[in-house]
């Protein structure tokens, strides 16, 4: 395709979230709280996990990449429509609006990978307690890792790459409050029959592969903890799993939801609610569901304020 071919689109309007222009100030406030405390939160997390060599375990290390990821993927799409809404100018230039796709599209895979990282480490601990150091050692997290890192930037690079052929010669205006792939593949008149093949193919990788990862953990965990003789023993078996399998109910979810069931089923404003979601409100939850409620990080919170107290004193 020569270049004069390409889109002759220079930006897009963002139509935002579905609200009566009289409750933007409720939901920029809204927002913009939930994102301070998804930021707030996470980066505590990671803060703590440093700080306190209790926490340097295989399992808190995938919690601070995940909180790391929550972090970033909030990021991409919160602060413009924050901005969209306390500026109302709802453009977003092609460049941008390419670039916070493929970000979205990165940690959302990046999130899947590490969710299915955790499931294997919470297997290991409760089916194979005995070799749980030896087999989840230090060189095998960083692999899986690393893993998950590079196929996110492969998964996300392919969408990117093949959307930058695509020419949007028509109408700019997307209905949805960030750049996502399927809204922009409706504005193309060109064929999109390759990125939609890619998009199934690429989806089954990364969402549906991990998914089932996952629940195959969970049912050997499940039938581990079925053959435990005490209720003791099963309650720390599902205290240790319930968070973790509680994310990735949420976060599947919705996922679920927006992409494998036919949009003709599915009103735009749904699509727009299931987005916000698993990108403002799971990683909002995160810190809550995974800290909160854990003695060793409430530990290492005490800890932390302990020391923060005698150093004002």
């Amino acid at each position: 395709m020569r270049p004069e071919n390409q889109s002759s689109v220079s930006e897009f309007l963002l139509l935002g979230l579905p609200m009566r222009p009289g409750q933007q100030r409720g939901f920029f406030t809204l927002f913009l709280g939930m994102y301070l405390t998804t930021v707030l939160g996470n980066l505590l997390i990671i803060l703590l996990i440093r700080l306190d060599s209790r926490l340097h375990t295989p399992m808190y290390f995938f919690l601070s990449h995940l909180a790391l990821t929550d972090i970033s993927f909030s990021s991409v799409t919160v602060p413009k429509m924050l901005m969209s809404m306390q500026t109302q100018d709802q453009s977003i230039l092609y460049a941008e609006c390419i670039a916070q796709m493929y970000f979205f599209i990165f940690f959302t895979d990046l999130d899947n990978f590490l969710l299915t990282s955790m499931a294997y480490d919470r297997y290991v601990a409760i089916c194979h307690p005995l070799q749980y150091m030896t087999i989840m050692r230090e060189s095998l997290c960083s692999l899986l890792t690393a893993i998950s890192w590079t196929l996110s930037c492969a998964s996300a690079l392919s969408h990117t790459l093949l959307l930058a052929q695509l020419s949007f010669c028509a109408g700019n205006t997307i209905h949805h409050f960030f750049c996502d792939l399927g809204a922009l593949l409706k504005l193309s008149c060109s064929d999109t029959s390759l990125n939609e093949l890619v998009i199934f193919t690429v989806g089954v990788a990364v969402i549906t592969l991990p998914l089932i990862c996952i629940l195959v953990s969970y049912c050997r965990i499940g039938a581990t903890i079925l053959k435990v003789p005490s209720t003791k023993g099963i309650c720390k078996a599902l205290s240790t799993c319930g968070s973790h399998l509680l994310v990735v109910s949420l976060y599947y979810g919705t996922i679920i939801g927006i992409y494998f069931f036919p949009s003709s089923s599915t009103s735009s404003n749904k699509n727009i609610i299931a987005s916000v979601m698993y990108t403002v409100v799971t990683p909002l939850l995160n810190p809550f569901i995974y800290s909160l409620r854990n003695r060793d990080m409430k530990g290492a919170l005490e800890k932390l304020l302990n020391r923060a107290t005698i150093l004002s004193q």
